[in-house]
């Protein structure tokens, strides 16, 4: 049973909708698998805050029941959630012990996954308020990269990103305000998008950390990710920001190749003094070499990557001082957060919108960087996955040293606004996954994933799993 739920469940969610939607299994079936799975794997990963078993039994047997005309894209599929959005009747706890009343309705992006039959079977854990680049929390413990659990597999959505790599759920709900879907993507081997700002609904919030945090996915493969935000692209009069709509829909994109593109690379981060682990040079240098087999113009350039630091730490405390102002029991926040809150205290809300528009002129400067290139190749994070326990005894200070080697190269491009993933680049000596980033234009995911997909194609990645969650 258990490597028949592992075949099952490292399926990923296209071939699992389609193993239903062709009878060859159930909805019930999938979601009863996965539960096993989480059960016997998930002491060691800590990647769920709370699996609702129970719930997700009877909303499969809804699926299943459901006629043919009713079926969506995602119909009986099983999926986790970030913990910071809401889903009915659980409480947001955005991984800390403040909330206390569970949400009256589903998040925008939750609903979108029900309302393509996805069938939500847990809560993933995060740090509190998402504020750090390791899943670690004082009230929900700490997740395990399942690679090596006595690794960090990132934050902030290391729990979504260690139930897809462990084969837990083919895909789970993330969010990015500076890194926090391409990070664990790259410590845990897995493809995390990052959209253009405004692609996806923050509804019923108006925003996440401003103009710096995205809605998405994680997923073992560049279809899947698209079959998702296929779901979930589009925002409502609730949301600040929205982007430009897609041409076309985004799986049907991937069916036309990209062409011959021009790639720029750079090893350089956009964080002064920040250096690359040597293994990270070496995954962006193969993967240019793959590229160019694949007959992209990849070059290497020097981008004069603008100061993104004044924007970036404007936002991230007025979105910090947002989350912290909703919260029922503020008395119940961690130290650190309340070190974090009194820094806030100092940037007024006129701060937080001057950072902001400087982050609008910024995004004009990356913008030039785009006239001589189509995309640009990175890695994602500077540091190897670093031992859990980055946030034991330590202050804000300390965490956010800690955090630098992570954001180095992602930050800049929540600031800006532009798309941007983490394509995994496989396994470095120490057994974990490598991983290269690919930022697009502005408005231009369409070109991420028809590259990362040639990627993919050339060196699959897929079928690798972590050995500890291989059966």
């Amino acid at each position: 049973m258990d490597r028949d739920d592992a075949e099952l469940m490292f399926q990923g969610v296209e071939r699992q909708a389609e193993l239903v939607r062709t009878g060859k299994v159930t909805s019930r079936a999938l979601v009863e698998a996965a539960l096993r799975r989480i059960e016997r794997l998930d002491p060691a990963l800590g990647a769920f805050r709370v699996v609702l078993a129970e719930q997700a039994r009877a909303e499969a047997d809804a699926r299943d029941a459901d006629a043919e005309p009713a079926r969506g894209p995602l119909h009986g599929v099983p999926v986790a959630v970030k913990d910071e959005f809401d889903v009915a009747g659980q409480v947001t706890t955005f991984g800390g012990a403040a909330n206390r009343t569970p949400a009256a309705a589903d998040s925008e992006a939750v609903r979108r996954l029900r309302a393509a039959g996805a069938v939500v079977i847990g809560k993933t854990t995060m740090p509190e308020f998402g504020q750090w680049p390791f899943t670690e929390s004082d009230t929900h413990g700490t997740a395990h990269n399942p690679w090596d659990t006595t690794r960090t597999p990132g934050g902030s959505s290391g729990g979504s990103a260690a139930a897809v790599a462990a084969g837990l759920v083919g895909a789970a709900l993330g969010g990015d305000g500076g890194g926090s879907i391409r990070i664990p993507a790259a410590c845990c081997g897995l493809f995390g998008l990052k959209p253009q700002r405004g692609r996806v609904s923050t509804a019923p919030n108006a925003h996440l950390w401003y103009a710096l945090g995205t809605v998405g996915p994680l997923t073992r493969t560049v279809r899947d990710t698209a079959l998702l935000y296929d779901v979930l692209a589009g925002t409502t009069p609730a949301d600040r920001w929205s982007a430009r709509p897609a041409a076309t829909g985004w799986l049907r994109a991937l069916e036309t190749p990209p062409g011959r593109l021009r790639i720029g690379y750079c090893a350089k981060s956009a964080v002064p003094g920040v250096r690359p682990h040597p293994e990270h040079v070496g995954a962006l240098l193969e993967t240019v070499r793959a590229l160019r087999e694949l007959g992209h113009d990849v070059r290497e350039v020097n981008p004069r990557y603008p100061d993104a630091t004044v924007p970036f730490a404007a936002q991230f405390c007025g979105g910090v001082r947002a989350e912290a102002a909703a919260v029922e029991r503020p008395d119940l926040l961690e130290p650190r957060t309340r070190s974090t809150l009194a820094l806030a205290r100092l940037v007024p809300e006129s701060a937080v919108e001057r950072g902001i528009r400087a982050g609008e002129r910024l995004a004009e400067r990356a913008d030039r960087m785009f006239t001589s290139m189509d995309l640009l190749l990175t890695p994602v994070v500077a540091a190897r996955p670093r031992p859990v326990g980055a946030l034991d005894g330590a202050g804000l200070l300390t965490a956010l040293a800690r955090s630098r080697p992570m954001v180095a190269y992602t930050a800049l491009w929540n600031v800006t606004g532009h798309p941007a993933a983490s394509v995994p680049a496989g396994l470095g000596t120490d057994g974990l996954p490598l991983a290269v980033q690919l930022v697009g234009r502005r408005d231009d995911e369409v070109s991420v994933l028809r590259v990362a997909a040639q990627l993919e194609e050339a060196r699959p990645w897929a079928g690798r799993r972590p050995p500890s969650a291989a059966s």
